[in-house]
């Protein structure tokens, strides 16, 4: 008489191997994508595992984490370039500036940068 169970259940599909007198579910993580995280990703990751932590287990179960940072990321990145430049061109720096008032050019681009940063987080990284 064989007392092995099935290895595959019936009921749900999920099979299972035998581990000493226990049978134990082959249960696998999807593949995903192997991303190099920025600032604003790390900053998305963060937030997500300790404010919305439904979501992220979610997400990494489903295998769809990595391509939801890597989106962010990128789109945090190319919102960024595009307010800075449109705030430096409501400005009234020039390039001239950079050698006749240099302190004054570095400054307000500084200013100009944490703006853009400030905007990038309230529409995409902290929601």
């Amino acid at each position: 008489m064989n007392n092995e169970l099935p290895k595959i259940d019936e009921k749900n599909g999920i099979e299972y191997h035998l581990e000493g007198d226990y049978y134990i579910p082959n249960l696998t993580m999807p593949k995903q994508e192997k991303i190099t995280l920025n600032k604003y990703g790390r900053m998305r990751l963060n937030y997500i595992k300790e404010h919305k932590k439904a979501d992220y287990s979610i997400m990494l179960l489903d295998g769809t984490l990595n391509t939801h940072i890597k989106e962010i990321q990128e789109t945090a990145e190319n919102r960024v370039n595009q307010i800075i430049k449109q705030l430096k061109d409501n400005s009234d720096l020039t390039e001239e500036m950079k050698n006749t008032d240099m302190l004054y050019w570095v400054g307000t681009m500084s200013a100009i940068k944490n703006q853009a940063e400030e905007i990038i987080l309230n529409e995409l990284i902290y929601v």
